[in-house]
C-alpha cells in the first residue's frame, strides 16, 4: 500500500523522469479506489453510467503523455468458447493530427485476412506463416455489426472495403467509412462500434488452439493519418495498406481501457496492467486492463496457464512486474524465462533507454498454438509453443528477440508495412548482442551472410519481397548484418552511441530509414550516403576475391628468388580495410590490408620460397561478404576449373542455407 505522502513522492519521481506514466498509474492504483466492473448482464453496474467509462473518470491524476496519444479506445469484449467467437464493442476517439479536413476514416480489419483462400494474405502466404500451415477449416473473419456517431447516427451503410495495394476485391482487411461531416485539423471524433470475430485456428499469430486463445489484431483498428513532414511525406494523408503475407503493423499511440470477459475458469494475460482483481459473476470472469502510450492491445487466455510473477529493477528498468503465463509443459522452466527476460531488459535499458512501462507479460502457448508464438505486442510477448523436449538456447534467444521488439516495434514504432528492417533487423542485432553478452554465443556471421542468395533493398514494402524466405533473409538477416558491418567500421563504442541516440531521439516518433541515417551521420560527422545507397537503399553485398595468381622464379635453382603477382578484386559493393594473407611453402605468412579502392589491386611479393596460396578476409571479419568461396586461391589452380568449382559449391551453399531461412 502506498501511503498518502507517496503521491508527492511519485510526482517528484515523475518530474525527474524516473518513472513512466504507466508506472505512476500502477503504483497510484494501490492508493486510489479502483473502478467497479459490471457483471455481464447487458446493463452497466449501478455505479456506472455507461459500459465504457473514460479514463479521466477512473483516475484522479492523469498521467502525462509520453506520446502524441492520438487515439483512445474503450473496449468491452466477450470470448464465447463454444463458437470460438469474440463479441465486442468499442468507443474510439481519434484526434486529427493534420491540417486538411477529412471526410472519411479507415479501419484495419485484420481477421478478414483469414476469411478465404482468396484474400491477399492467403494468396501471398500460401496459407502458412513460417513453418505453420493453416489447419483444416481454420478460416476466420471479422464483421462490423454497428457503427454510430456520438449523436446516434448509424454509419453502417457508409462502409466500403478498399484494396489500395493490389485491387483484390476478395480482400476485406481494410475498410473505409464516409463521415456525415468533415473532421478538421486538431478536432476529435468519437465513434461507437460493435463487432464480431470468428476466430481462426491458430497458424498466423491470432486465433484458437483447443481452449487457448490468442487475441492479436482482434479489433477494428483505425489507420494512421500522417501530417506533412511525418516520415518524409510531402503531403499529409492516410497511410493505407492491406494485410499481406509478410507484413506486420503500424498504428498511432494512444490509451486503451479494455474489459475482457471469459469463462470463469480462464486466466487472461494482456497489454498494460489490471485496474483491480478479476471479478467472477454469472459463470464468467471479467478483467479490466489499462495501458497508455502504446499503439496496440493484445491478450491471451487459457484455463491451463501456470502463472508466476516477479518484480525486477535495474539501471534503465526503474521497476517492472514480469509475468509468466506458461503452458503446463513448461511449468518447470519458469526460472529460465525469468532469467532471460531480466537479461534482455537490463541490457536494452542500458543500450536503448529506460523501459517506460510497469509490466511485461510473457505468454507460452501450447504446442498446437505455436503459430501464435514468437510474436510481440506492447508489454506482452509470446514464446514459441511448448514441447516436451528440453529446449536449447532458442528459449532465451526468442525471449531476447521479442523483448527487443518492445523498443524497436513498441516504443520507437516504425512503419512495419514499409520499412520492416527498422524493427526486425534492429531487433535481431540487439538479440545477438544479448546472446553473446549473457550466454557467450557468438554469431556465425559468415554462415548467415552465405544464406543471402537474393539480396534486395531493405526499404521495400514488405509484400514486394515476393516470398517469406526472401523477406526473412533481407529484413531480418541482411538488415542485422548491415548494422554489424557498421559496427565493424566505426567501432563498438561509436555504434553504441549511434543506437542510443537513435532510440532516445525517436521514442514514440515513428522514424524512417532516413532518420536513422541522419543519426549515423550526426554521430560520425561524415556522409554515409554512398554506403546507404549500396547496402540499404540498394541490394549490394560484398564480394572480394582472389582473381589470379602468377608465380615465377627470377633466381636460380641453387638460389631461388620467387616473384608472386596476386590480383585481388572487389565484385560487390564498396568495402574498405580488407585483410589479405599470403602463405609460402617455407611456412611464412605475410599479411596486407587493402583499402578496397579502384575495384582491384595487384600485389608483387618477392620471397625465397614459392607462394602456396592467398586468401582475402581469412577470419571472416567482413560480415556483408556472402560469397566466401572465391576468397581463397591455391597457386597453380586452373582458372576455368576453379571458377566452375566455385560456382557449383556456391549453388550448394545457397540451397542449404536458403532452406533454413525463415
Amino acid at each position: 500500500m502506498v501511503p498518502p505522502r507517496a503521491k508527492v513522492f511519485l510526482s517528484s519521481l515523475l518530474a525527474l523522469g524516473l518513472l513512466g506514466s504507466s508506472m505512476l498509474l500502477f503504483l497510484y492504483q494501490t492508493h486510489v479506489s479502483a473502478p467497479v466492473l459490471a457483471p455481464e448482464s447487458g446493463k452497466p453496474a449501478a455505479a456506472e453510467k455507461a459500459p465504457l467509462s473514460p479514463p479521466k473518470a477512473q483516475y484522479d491524476v492523469p498521467a502525462p503523455a509520453l506520446s502524441s496519444r492520438l487515439v483512445e479506445y474503450h473496449m468491452d469484449v466477450r470470448f464465447e468458447p463454444g463458437e470460438k467467437k469474440l463479441i465486442g464493442k468499442q468507443t474510439l476517439t481519434w484526434t486529427h493530427p493534420g491540417k486538411k479536413a477529412v471526410t472519411e476514416l479507415y479501419f484495419h480489419l485484420y481477421p478478414n485476412a483469414f476469411a478465404s483462400k482468396e484474400t491477399t494474405f492467403m494468396k501471398e502466404s500460401g496459407g502458412r506463416l513460417r513453418s505453420d500451415p493453416m489447419p483444416e477449416d481454420g478460416f476466420g473473419s471479422m464483421k462490423i455489426t454497428g457503427i454510430k456517431t456520438e449523436e446516434g447516427l448509424s454509419l453502417l451503410h457508409r462502409l466500403q472495403y478498399v484494396q489500395p495495394d493490389d485491387g483484390n476485391a476478395k480482400d476485406q482487411s481494410l475498410v473505409k467509412v464516409r463521415l456525415p461531416r468533415p473532421v478538421r485539423g486538431g478536432e476529435s471524433i468519437t465513434l461507437n462500434m460493435e463487432f464480431e470475430v470468428a476466430m481462426p485456428k491458430i497458424f498466423a499469430r491470432m486465433g484458437t488452439a483447443d481452449d487457448f486463445v490468442m487475441a492479436g489484431q482482434w479489433f477494428p483498428k483505425i489507420s494512421v493519418y500522417e501530417p506533412a513532414g511525418s516520415r518524409g511525406r510531402k503531403d499529409e494523408g492516410w497511410n493505407l495498406h492491406q494485410y499481406h503475407g509478410n507484413s506486420e503493423f503500424y498504428s498511432d499511440f494512444g490509451i486503451y481501457s479494455v474489459r475482457i470477459r471469459v469463462p470463469d475458469n480462464y486466466i487472461v494475460a494482456a497489454t498494460g496492467f489490471p485496474t483491480k482483481p478479476a471479478v467472477k459473476a454469472n459463470g464468467e470472469k471479467v478483467y479490466h486492463f489499462y495501458a497508455d502510450d502504446v499503439h496496440d492491445f493484445a491478450w491471451a487466455a487459457s484455463p491451463n496457464f501456470v502463472v508466476a510473477e516477479e518484480a525486477y529493477s535495474a539501471p534503465g528498468v526503474p521497476g517492472v512486474r514480469i509475468k509468466l503465463y506458461l503452458d503446463p509443459v513448461h511449468k518447470d522452466l519458469k526460472e529460465r524465462y525469468f532469467d532471460a527476460a531480466k537479461a534482455a531488459l537490463s541490457s536494452f535499458g542500458k543500450w536503448y533507454g529506460t523501459y517506460p512501462y510497469s509490466t511485461l507479460s510473457i505468454v507460452v502457448p501450447p504446442k498446437d498454438g505455436n503459430g501464435a508464438g514468437g510474436m510481440e505486442y506492447p508489454t506482452l510477448v509470446t514464446a514459441f509453443g511448448a514441447k516436451d523436449d528440453s529446449p536449447g538456447y532458442e528459449l532465451e534467444r526468442t525471449i531476447a528477440h521479442e523483448i527487443g521488439h518492445q523498443y524497436f516495434y513498441g516504443i520507437i514504432a516504425n512503419n512495419e508495412f514499409e520499412e520492416a528492417w527498422l524493427d526486425e533487423g534492429f531487433t535481431s542485432y540487439a538479440e545477438e548482442r544479448v546472446m553473446e553478452k549473457e550466454y557467450g554465443i557468438t554469431p556465425n556471421t559468415a554462415a548467415q551472410a552465405a544464406s543471402i542468395f537474393s539480396p534486395e533493398p531493405l526499404q521495400l514494402e514488405s509484400w514486394k519481397y515476393g516470398s517469406q524466405k526472401k523477406y526473412a533473409m533481407n529484413v531480418y538477416t541482411r538488415g542485422k548484418l548491415v548494422l554489424q558491418d557498421m559496427e565493424r567500421l566505426v567501432g563498438t563504442p561509436t555504434m553504441d552511441k549511434i543506437m542510443m541516440t537513435y532510440a532516445k531521439k525517436y521514442r514514440f516518433k515513428h522514424p524512417t530509414t532516413q532518420d536513422f541515417q541522419n543519426v549515423v551521420e550526426q554521430i560520425t560527422k561524415q556522409s554515409w550516403q554512398p554506403y546507404f545507397n549500396e547496402y540499404v537503399y540498394g541490394n549490394q553485398m560484398v564480394d572480394v576475391a582472389i582473381d589470379h595468381i602468377q608465380t615465377k622464379n627470377l633466381g636460380t635453382h641453387e638460389k631461388p628468388a620467387y616473384e608472386s603477382i596476386v590480383t585481388v578484386v572487389s565484385k560487390g559493393g564498396p568495402v574498405t580495410n580488407i585483410p589479405i594473407t599470403f602463405a609460402f611453402k617455407d611456412g611464412k605468412n605475410i599479411k596486407k590490408i587493402w583499402d578496397g579502392k579502384n575495384g582491384s589491386t595487384q600485389y608483387k611479393i618477392k620471397h625465397s620460397s614459392p607462394l602456396l596460396w592467398a586468401m582475402v578476409d581469412p577470419k571472416y571479419t567482413i560480415v556483408l561478404e556472402n560469397k566466401h568461396i572465391n576468397n581463397y586461391m591455391k597457386t597453380g589452380t586452373d582458372q576455368k576449373v576453379f571458377t566452375r568449382w566455385n560456382l557449383s559449391v556456391t549453388k550448394l551453399v545457397e540451397t542449404l542455407f536458403g532452406g533454413l531461412s525463415w
